[in-house]
């Protein structure tokens, strides 16, 4: 299972919880009202800053596969030009 999924059901799981917590409590409906107005604006706070994390990670390994496929192609090239070299000074 991937992390990104993971990640995505503990956060559903922490919103519901945290919402039926709210509703179950014996509170007044205006202050029930905002706070879990106040609950959902923390979970997507929460949840946009997860997200960001989960890209920036998806984009450094990207950018370190691209790394490592420029290596190996500048290796590549460089064994073709020793070869190369070597096939002209093997039939001078």
């Amino acid at each position: 299972m991937s992390s990104g999924k993971v990640l995505l059901g503990v956060l559903a799981g922490v919103a519901v919880g945290a919402v039926l917590g709210v509703l179950f409590a014996p509170d007044k409906g205006w202050n029930t009202r905002k706070r879990i107005a106040k609950k959902g604006e923390d979970l997507a706070d929460d949840l946009r800053e997860k997200f960001e994390e989960f890209l920036n990670s998806i984009s450094e390994k990207v950018d370190e596969v691209k790394e490592d496929v420029a290596d190996i192609s500048e290796k590549s090239k460089s064994k073709a030009t020793e070869s190369k070299k070597e096939a002209k000074t093997a039939t001078a």
